[in-house]
């Protein structure tokens, strides 16, 4: 996986999976501001869909798609699986580079009457495998804000050790084997073992701004 350094401005790639037979089609601003002190977030995949989309379920074990998002920031997989499903998602839109701590990035993407849901993740660096993510949450008429917590995707032990971790940071490799929690659950954050710092690396939840603002 190649990952650049954090940038303000970043670009972003989009796609549309379907298009509404029936109804408006509707534009809307995504701006994602990362919260966290010491934590960058790696290119973010978003979607919007309808209520029968989950990019997953809490207590439940992550998809490989996922798996391969919150461990090694490789949105391809799960973009695919989202693509495939032209009756369920209207568009799929992905940023790219890396978005530091204090940073923000925005982006265009579509919805309507049936695609109303809004889902969006992407890995937090440095760990194994937490990721932030917002999910089927419903396009707002005019603007709304929300605020997206850290998850751990249960797929890789969090072991904090740089070898297993990619990234800037570390410069690790990503998928590593061992024992992990099998569940995608809430994050719990840095605990300072292995070669991760929590005074540097760790924070509170929730971990990024999301405000989508409706443009037509």
């Amino acid at each position: 996986m190649k990952l650049m350094k954090g940038i303000l401005a970043i670009g972003m790639m989009m796609s549309s999976a379907a298009w509404a037979a029936e109804g408006d089609v509707n534009t809307y601003n995504v701006r994602v501001t990362n919260l966290t002190k010491g934590v960058s977030f790696t290119p973010l995949l978003a979607a919007t869909h309808t209520t029968s989309i989950r990019f997953f379920t809490l207590g439940f074990p992550a998809s490989d798609a996922l798996a391969d998002l919150a461990e090694g920031g490789a949105t391809g997989g799960l973009e695919m699986l989202l693509q495939d499903q032209p009756d369920k998602v209207l568009q799929t839109a992905t940023t790219g580079g890396l978005l530091g701590p204090g940073e923000s990035v925005s982006f265009m993407i579509d919805g309507d009457d049936l695609n109303n849901r809004f889902s969006m993740a992407g890995m937090l660096l440095p760990t194994n495998d937490a990721f932030v993510a917002i999910q089927s949450m419903r396009l707002p008429q005019n603007g709304a804000t929300w605020f997206a917590m850290a998850y751990d995707a249960g797929s890789e032990e969090n072991d904090e050790l740089c070898m297993n971790i990619p990234g800037p940071t570390c410069g690790g490799t990503p998928f590593s084997e061992g024992h992990a929690e099998g569940f995608v659950h809430p994050s719990s954050g840095i605990h300072g073992e292995g070669d991760l710092s929590a005074s540097a690396h760790g924070w509170n939840n929730p971990v990024a701004r999301v405000t989508i603002t409706r443009m037509d």
